[in-house]
This record gives C-alpha cells, structure tokens and sequence, in this order.
C-alpha cells in the first residue's frame, strides 16, 4: 500500500470559488485516474494547522500506482492551473 498525503496554504488573492474548484477536481481524480484505491479531500478544521487550509489523503497500492497517478495527463492538466494557487506540502509513504 502507498499513502499519498498533501496540504495547500492558498496564496494571497485566492478566491472562496477557486478553493472550491480545487475541492471538485481533486474529489473527481479519483473518478478520471485508474489507480485511485480512496481518496478524500476536504477544507481543514485544525486549530493546528499552520495556515494549510486543505488537504487530503490518496492510496494506491503500490509506488508504481501512485507514479502512474502523479504522470497521468488529468494530474499533469490539474497542476498547471492549480500550483500558481498553493504553497504546497506532501507525504508519501509506504505500509
């Protein structure tokens, strides 16, 4: 198994409806990319959160799943109009 975790500070001038095309399209990856064991994503609630206001959670079932993920064109499409969004964070592991 391959766990997946990120979290996105927004940067500055981001607006309530980009946060939410964020929150549809990496919900709908799981539905567009063969791979996908479970996903969830959602808008933080912690008190602790260090200013990531997002983040989810993604497993596969292996590291080449997760690389065929993270290659995949819908991921590739994604990150273009989305990295000029966030100040991101991610860990990867394996159980």
């Amino acid at each position: 198994m391959f766990i997946h975790m990120f979290s996105f500070r927004w940067k500055p001038g981001i607006t309530e409806q980009q946060k939410q095309r964020v929150l549809d399209e990496v919900t709908a990856l799981r539905t567009q990319i063969p791979g996908i064991l479970d996903s969830a994503v959602g808008f933080n609630t912690s008190p602790r959160g260090q200013g990531y206001e997002f983040g989810g959670v993604m497993k596969f079932s292996n590291r080449a799943a997760y690389d065929a993920y993270n290659a995949h064109p819908v991921h590739q499409q994604l990150l273009t109009w989305l990295l000029p969004l966030i100040d991101p964070m991610e860990v990867d592991f394996e159980l």
